[in-house]
């Protein structure tokens, strides 16, 4: 029966070296959120969060957030469609996010120019190795709508 363990535990290792092959250690690598989006008839909603340290210095800069690891960037931009193209659309917007443990923060979201168009940016706290479930109110006209998405930080 030792045997056996012993041989089993060999061969475990064996195989895990294996995974690696001979390929040097790396350091891990930040993969970046796709942005996404919904559309409500003609109303196009753009949403996203990322680490502020995603950011450059001059875009945190130009947003005017602080670039650091317990911090994440919420965008959400307002396009109307019209013949195929973006406009910019009016509108108020909330947002919330909520981590695995059920808290809850508000996000406090203000308008920037973004180069002809205006987005509503805020930002949130977030923790390594959490993952956020984000909350989205948006009215426009006589509608509102809500979009839902997660992000992993």
């Amino acid at each position: 029966m030792k045997c056996n363990a012993t041989l089993f535990a060999v061969a475990l290792l064996a195989l895990l070296s294996a995974c690696s092959g001979s390929d040097a250690p790396r350091t891990a690598e930040f993969v970046q959120a796709s942005p996404a989006e919904a559309d409500f008839g003609t109303l196009r909603v753009r949403y996203n969060a990322l680490p502020t340290l995603a950011l450059s210095e001059p875009v945190a800069r130009q947003y005017g957030v602080p670039r650091d690891a317990g911090t994440a960037l919420v965008l959400v931009a307002l396009r109307e469609i019209k013949d195929g193209e973006e406009a910019d659309a009016d509108g108020d917007v909330t947002a919330s996010a909520h981590d695995l443990s059920g808290t809850r923060q508000a996000i406090t979201l203000r308008k920037v120019d973004a180069g002809g168009y205006i987005d509503h940016i805020g930002t949130a706290r977030i923790s390594p190795h959490n993952s956020y479930r984000f909350e989205v109110v948006v009215t426009a006209g006589q509608r509102t709508e809500t979009v839902t998405f997660q992000r992993s930080f």
